[in-house]
């Protein structure tokens, strides 16, 4: 079923503000727009799933946002956090409440971040065709095959729910889930802040100067690519501005020197503005320049802990079934080593219930590991 009106959706929203949950996907594009655009709108009740056309003429989506408010109704995503991004952009406001199945997935030993179609097929016994994933949602009208494709995408995750749901129940994991919902259910988690954007810059930049430089920088094309609702990199490439940060132009005819950028480029509006911000940058105390993320110093020899850590971290997902990616990574398990207080998700919650006391009692020298019958063995020391 499509729905194109907004009395068709109010229909089914009312229907469904009693049940327990609903299922709910989106296809967008966001290839050629800074903000996704929002092209179809699956959901799923117990006993009806439906497509809907946000881009139908008329239709007003309040239904729908009233019920992804709605407190009372648990409302079921696989790998949320583009979805849900989507929903904060448009309304400024979160899913109430929320239940992600690829964290439920990984809390319950379905390794990391599990697929969807892992998931249909192995809980609801069903294959998932993947070759409508690629195609343009914003044309219309839309084929009976993309319609009958992204239904699939709801139909069978209210088995997976269902069965993720009984299972953590079973083994008392509902509130370790709970745990991990708390990032994707934050407001913060989806609210962009322009001078905090050139923190995602793989780079490091060592000079406060140069991080100033970068910082008003990358706070400009954030806005500008809001703005003019681009891509960022459609309006100056990363290796641009990079360049730009490194050698700071102080004009037009230095600007249209970064290789990428053209004369008409550094000479319009927008040239004009990268000259404004260098100079505000320029202009900046050395004190309120950013400062940079501090380097982790780390004792010698942590090599062997790390490894043993490793290991026991292995063990212990295994015997649990839990993803180790769940648990710990790499800098949590080098944090520890060097840290008895360090303050990773590792040492917190039922993380450390699971594994944090064990591995500090490994590092500390109160467990030992050995191999009986071809098995990784924890036992006590002395």
């Amino acid at each position: 079923m499509l729905i194109t009106k907004t009395e068709e959706l109010a229909a089914f929203c009312a229907a469904h503000a009693e049940t327990e949950f609903v299922t709910v996907d989106t296809e967008f594009m966001r290839e050629r727009t800074y903000w996704p655009k929002l092209c179809l709108v699956q959901l799923g009740g117990p006993e009806q799933v439906v497509a809907v056309d946000p881009l139908a003429k008329g239709i007003d989506l309040a239904p729908l946002f009233e019920l992804l408010a709605d407190p009372k109704v648990m409302k079921v995503f696989h790998a949320a956090r583009q979805d849900v991004e989507i929903f904060f952009n448009l309304t400024g406001k979160v899913p109430t409440l929320m239940f992600d199945t690829q964290v439920a997935a990984m809390v319950c030993g379905f390794g990391d971040s599990a697929s969807y179609e892992t998931l249909a097929g192995q809980l609801a016994g069903a294959k998932i065709d993947k070759s409508s994933r690629f195609t343009d949602w914003s044309n219309r009208p839309l084929t009976e095959k993309q319609i009958t494709y992204a239904l699939g995408d709801v139909s069978h995750l209210r088995t997976v729910y269902v069965r993720l749901r009984d299972q953590l129940q079973k083994t008392g994991r509902v509130d370790w889930v709970r745990e991990e919902m708390a990032e994707l259910t934050s407001p913060a988690t989806y609210t962009i802040d322009p001078q905090e954007i050139w923190r995602r810059f793989k780079w490091r930049a060592d000079k406060p100067r140069l991080r100033a430089v970068l910082r008003e920088l990358a706070a400009w094309r954030e806005t500008e690519a809001q703005r003019i609702n681009v891509p960022r990199n459609r309006v100056v490439r990363d290796e641009a501005l990079m360049e730009i940060a490194h050698h700071p132009p102080e004009n037009a005819h230095d600007l249209s020197r970064i290789r990428g950028l053209s004369t008409g480029f550094a000479e319009s509006r927008q040239g004009k503005e990268i000259l404004e911000a260098v100079a505000r940058a320029n202009a900046l105390p050395v004190e309120e320049c950013p400062a940079g993320e501090a380097r982790r110093v780390l004792p010698g020899g942590l090599g062997p802990v790390m490894d043993l850590l490793k290991v026991l971290l292995k063990q212990v997902c295994e015997e649990h079934n839990v993803a180790s990616k769940l648990m710990a990574n790499t800098d949590d398990l080098e944090a520890i080593a060097a840290d008895d207080k360090a303050d990773v998700p590792a040492l917190h919650g039922w993380r450390r219930d699971l594994f944090g006391n064990l591995a500090l009692a490994l590092k500390n020298g109160e467990l030992g590991l050995s191999v009986k019958n071809r098995k990784v063995v924890v036992s006590k020391l002395g």
